[in-house]
């Protein structure tokens, strides 16, 4: 069974979004999508500073099966990324607790009423199963 916490939303993708407050928001993948991938090995994070679009690949995962682009679910800049996901080990993180210290950046949204346009968690429950 796929972990889909009730407080965050989702893409279509399979990136969750948690809402931080003051138009920023933390981007991680899904319970789901880590374990399509299996073991992660490498992650790619993207610049801080660096603006996307909704829909820009911003960066990869790479496990041993795989790899897979992230995709930016609104558009906005980075504000932060997770540098331990970085370490040697690092990886691992997402496996481990993908909504927690498998974190992936931190966002500082253009516009908060595109969060409205994400997947609620049972929208994304019903995306995973098909």
């Amino acid at each position: 069974m796929t972990n889909v916490p009730g407080d965050l939303k989702y893409s279509k993708d399979h990136e969750w979004v948690q809402s931080l407050g003051n138009n920023r928001i933390r981007v991680g993948i899904t319970d789901y999508a880590q374990k399509q991938l299996g073991d992660l090995v490498y992650v790619e994070l993207p610049a801080v500073g660096s603006q996307w679009d909704a829909g820009d690949n911003f960066g990869t995962v790479e496990s041993v099966k795989s790899v897979s682009e992230l995709y930016m679910p609104v558009t906005g800049t980075i504000a932060a990324v997770n540098e331990s996901l970085s370490d040697p080990m690092g990886p691992d993180q997402i496996n481990d607790d993908p909504y927690g210290d498998g974190w992936i950046a931190e966002v500082t949204v253009a516009d908060a009423a595109a969060l409205k346009g994400l997947l609620t968690p049972a929208e994304y429950e019903k995306l995973a199963s098909e």
